[in-house]
């Protein structure tokens, strides 16, 4: 009796209250998930007032492989600044993982066409308890070209790909990174019909470098690397009404997902770190130094998913560091799990990282520091130096930019290396205590300067004359290297192969040690004549 008087009054409240609140309604059922190559759902009473305190959940999965295109028809909820109160978020894969978190999205303007870089999106819609409007209707469908690309990372492929691309087609996606950040655009595969001047089908790329900043591509030559101008890149394919191709895969890198540094020491990390890093993403990190030098890679941390058990191989999350700018560069190394690797050091002056992230399982992810070392071999005895550099590693300096101590100990040029032998009582070299051990130190200066501007780095040469050993150290200290701080001073680089042979002959003409050969030979002579007098004085 008491609950049919309570839903008798609450009727009446209903139908005596006037106003949009009392067509709210509470505990409406709604989400789901969407399989079907396409549908429409919409909040729910749409198109009246949707309910107050309500949450649905809508997972969209399509056939392994395809992408999402998630448009609206309909958008209207409770405005607020911040989207606050009433808002819709759209997912790039599970809503439970902000990190595949598209957008929010709030008042009259509806969201733009969304499109997933891979087979499954999430939409999620929240109300509060206070003031309701009309919630929105959307659609989605499976493998339709274009839309706007907001995640950290994806892949484009023309429609059908890798089967032939239809006819009378034309897609336009809209690449955006979050804040100022820049896009990267890489083509991994490439098949166009090809024409002269491109004209009847066609991949364009608008919003990156160039004069007229769009640039038109076709045929069987994969396009370069893109970078955008500013926060946002426009790819669009068309096709004419006749012969085809495979058409194209490319990736797309965002915001913190990809970054080039041209610094000559740095440090960067994951997307989200220390916290956990997003699922289903694919990051580039690029590091471009000067002519002549090496990256060499610290790993200061590394939290990534556990090898395959039973290929014990990195098949799901992994960082991997290519020899170069691309990952068509040679590999240095793949690693995942939780062991430190030990520090990698390219052959020339660029290196790639990369990380790749499955849908499942993520982790803490990685921190790295790098710094740009010059290939040297430094070496001394107990009264000199002697410091070799290939001038192939230095191709764009002359001698004079090479220097121990001041300009006036600049280095000579024998066959392919520039040469610097100098004793330890010139080029201002000077004794000091070192952890109760007495080293002789010296300040190796290389000048990379041109166009008038101040280039010059300097590294701290190290010699133990008592044990015959030299070490080259980063003059301004190592603290930034993290649990490497302690063992990373030491950046002598053994030389590439090739250069390594041209190190053989300058090598013999490097004045070697002798005073452990004068001070055995003074031993021996003063062993002999001891000997004689003894003999003698038996004789008299």
């Amino acid at each position: 009796m008491l609950a049919k008087l309570g839903s008798c009054l609450l009727l009446s409240i209903a139908l005596l209250s006037p106003g949009p609140r009392t067509q709210a309604m509470k505990g409406v059922k709604c989400g789901g998930v969407l399989s079907a190559p396409s549908g429409n759902f919409s909040s729910p009473n749409f198109p009246r007032l949707y309910p107050y305190n309500t949450e649905c959940s809508w997972l969209i999965v399509v056939a392994e492989g395809s992408s999402v295109l998630l448009t609206f028809h309909a958008f209207d909820l409770e405005y607020h600044d911040t989207c606050g109160f009433d808002f819709l978020e759209i997912y790039n894969g599970a809503s439970g993982d902000r990190g595949n978190l598209l957008g929010r999205f709030c008042g009259r303007v509806p969201p733009p066409p969304f499109t997933s870089s891979w087979h499954v999106m999430s939409v999620v819609f929240h109300s509060d308890k206070h003031v309701a409007s009309w919630g929105f209707s959307a659609g989605y469908q499976k493998d339709v070209c274009g839309g706007v690309l907001t995640g950290l990372s994806g892949v484009l492929t023309s429609p059908e790909y890798p089967n032939n691309y239809p006819n009378n087609a034309e897609c336009r996606w809209v690449i955006q990174a979050a804040g100022p950040a820049a896009v990267k655009l890489v083509f991994v595969d490439f098949q166009v019909e090809g024409s002269e001047q491109c004209s009847y089908d066609y991949v364009a790329v608008l919003g990156g470098p160039g004069p007229a900043r769009g640039h038109h591509y076709c045929g069987g030559t994969r396009p370069p690397t893109l970078v955008s101008l500013g926060h946002e890149l426009q790819v669009v394919f068309k096709s004419d009404f006749n012969i085809g191709g495979r058409g194209f895969k490319a990736h797309y890198f965002s915001g913190e997902c990809q970054e080039v540094y041209t610094a000559v020491r740095g440090n960067f990390s994951s997307p989200q770190y220390p916290s956990s890093y997003p699922n289903n993403i694919r990051c580039h990190w690029t590091v471009r130094l000067p002519p002549g030098y090496r990256v060499k890679v610290f790993f200061l941390d590394l939290d990534l998913e556990e090898p395959n058990s039973l290929t014990r191989a990195c098949d799901f999350n992994h960082l991997a560091a290519f020899d170069g700018a691309s990952e068509e560069a040679p590999l240095l190394g793949n690693w995942c799990g939780h062991h430190l690797p030990p520090p990698v050091t390219s052959s020339h002056n660029q290196l790639l990282l990369l990380l790749h992230t499955d849908r499942s399982s993520t982790g803490r992810g990685f921190s790295v520091a790098y710094i740009g070392v010059v290939p040297m071999n430094v070496s001394c005895s107990r009264t000199d130096f002697q410091i070799l550099i290939s001038t192939q590693a230095l191709a764009s300096l002359d001698r004079t930019n090479v220097y121990l101590g001041s300009r006036s100990c600049a280095a000579q040029e024998v066959g392919s290396n520039f040469r610097i032998q100098a004793r330890f009582d010139t080029c201002g070299t000077e004794s000091q205590r070192r952890n109760n051990t007495s080293v002789i130190v010296s300040v190796l200066y290389i000048d990379f300067s041109a166009a008038g501007q101040e280039d010059v780095h300097a590294y701290e040469v190290r010699c133990e004359p008592r044990r015959k050993e030299a070490s080259v150290h980063l003059l301004s200290g190592s603290d930034w290297l993290g649990p490497y701080a302690a063992t990373a001073e030491h950046l002598q680089e053994a030389p590439p192969r090739d250069e390594a042979e041209g190190l053989e002959g300058p090598m013999t003409m490097v004045a070697q040690d002798t005073s452990d050969i004068v001070f055995l030979g003074l031993c021996i002579l003063a062993g002999i004549l001891m000997v004689i007098a003894i003999v003698v004085l038996m004789l008299l």
